[in-house]
Formats: structure tokens, C-alpha cells, sequence
């Protein structure tokens, strides 16, 4: 009740009349019946829009983080991820990661619609990075079909860090459903859920028209972190 409040008396307006948010191929999201819907990911706000412009809710798996925070702001935050269809996804890998896409399975099973990011994280500089399996995973467990869909400069109007939005247009492609049902006697096969996903990571540069970087983007943010760190340790005014 809550999510189609938000999204269709309170939210949902306002935000349409501030970012009037342009819309390509909506028409690929199935009318009824489970799928996939996999995005690049820009922005904190990509969670916000893209279920906005979907006419069916879309259950997203979002980072824990979301899900944990402390203070005020944590709380709201975590609140407002729960009410809107979230559910926290534990990105740390191995059994914890598995529990997390058990949930995004019985979303699908039970014939909804899921919104996963690939690629695991934000992007750090607009670029697309090297998606993770687990949605090849739960498309050929699932047997769905997934949906391609790239968000267009959501990375302007809330760039990492910054809290209060910029007031500008967005925009979104979806693209046509991708079928893997010839692999569904391979759903294990680890080389066919990096086959999978690649596929799918390559509808979501076509689509995006986003520099692709076939690394993952969480170790380049790290990476990031870390020249940051030692540039600050050189730098004399640091300390």
C-alpha cells in the first residue's frame, strides 16, 4: 500500500514534474509473469526512477548498507528502502551472498519483477563495469527472461557524495528481453553464467552507450580509495 502511494499520489508526481523523465521501449516490460530487470547503475537515485516509470512494482536487491545505518538518517533511509519493495543484498560473497539471491528468487518464483545491478555497486565515473553472475544465476534458475535497461544521466543529477539533487532531466532504455532458455540444463556451469552476464553487460554498453571496463567496479574503487589515501599522505599541507 505504501509503495503505490509514494508512486502514484506522492513521489511519483513530484518527481516527474521536476526531472520529467523521458522513457524508451517501456513496452519490454512484461505486462504479467516473472523477469529480470537489470540496470547499469549510476546513482543512489537510479532505485528511485526507474520503478517510478515502471507501470508493475519492481522489487529491488539493494546493498545492505541501505539497510543497517545509524542516527536518524539511517533509520529513514532503511525505512523508506523497506517500504518501497527493497530487500538487502549482502555483497561480501559466498553463503551470505547466496541467502541474499534466495530472496531474489522467491520474488521471482512467485512471478514478480526484480531489479538487480550487475555490476554490484555505483559506477565510480560513469563508466560500466564487469558484472557479477548472480543475475545470470537467478535468470537460468529461474528460467526468466531478463530485461536490459540503462539509465541516462541520473550520475548528474546525484553524483556520489553529493546529497541534495541537481535539478535536471533523465532518462531510461529498456531494452528487449534477453532469453537464455538454451542454457537452462547449465544453470551451475560457472563459464555459462559468465557467458550470461557478459551478454548482458553488452545490451547494457549498446544501450547506455557507457565506456566499458572489463573490471569489477567495487576493486576499482578501492583502488581509488587507496591513490587517494597516499596522495593525502604526500601531501604537505595533509598533516
Amino acid at each position: 500500500m505504501f509503495y503505490w502511494v509514494m508512486k502514484r499520489i506522492f513521489l511519483g508526481p513530484v518527481l516527474r514534474l521536476l526531472f520529467r523523465p523521458w522513457v524508451k521501449g517501456l513496452d519490454n516490460v512484461p505486462a504479467e509473469g516473472a523477469a529480470i530487470i537489470a540496470s547499469n547503475h549510476l546513482s543512489f537515485s537510479d532505485s528511485i526512477f526507474m520503478p517510478l516509470m515502471v507501470r508493475r512494482p519492481v522489487v529491488f536487491l539493494a546493498k545492505s548498507e541501505y539497510f543497517t545505518g545509524t542516527g536518524l538518517k539511517g533509520r529513514l533511509t532503511a525505512m523508506f528502502f523497506r517500504l518501497t519493495n527493497q530487500l538487502p543484498m549482502d555483497r561480501s560473497g559466498g553463503a551470505a551472498s547466496a541467502v541474499s539471491l534466495s530472496a531474489g528468487m522467491d520474488v521471482l518464483t512467485s512471478g514478480g519483477l526484480l531489479g538487480i545491478y550487475p555490476e554490484g555497486t555505483r559506477s565510480p565515473d560513469a563508466k560500466l563495469y564487469r558484472g557479477k553472475v548472480g543475475v545470470a544465476r537467478l535468470a537460468l534458475q529461474a528460467g526468466v527472461p531478463v530485461i536490459p535497461v540503462a539509465m541516462i544521466g541520473t550520475d548528474k543529477v546525484q553524483p556520489i557524495g553529493k546529497r541534495m539533487p541537481n535539478i535536471r532531466r533523465i532518462g531510461m532504455i529498456f531494452g528487449a528481453p534477453l532469453d537464455f532458455s538454451q542454457y537452462a540444463d547449465q544453470a551451475e556451469d560457472r563459464e555459462v553464467q559468465r557467458k550470461v552476464t557478459d551478454e548482458i553487460m553488452f545490451e547494457l554498453m549498446r544501450l547506455s552507450g557507457q565506456e566499458y571496463v572489463d573490471e569489477y567496479a567495487a576493486v576499482v574503487k578501492l583502488k581509488l580509495a587507496g591513490a587517494a589515501a597516499e596522495a593525502k599522505g604526500k601531501d604537505p599541507a595533509a598533516g
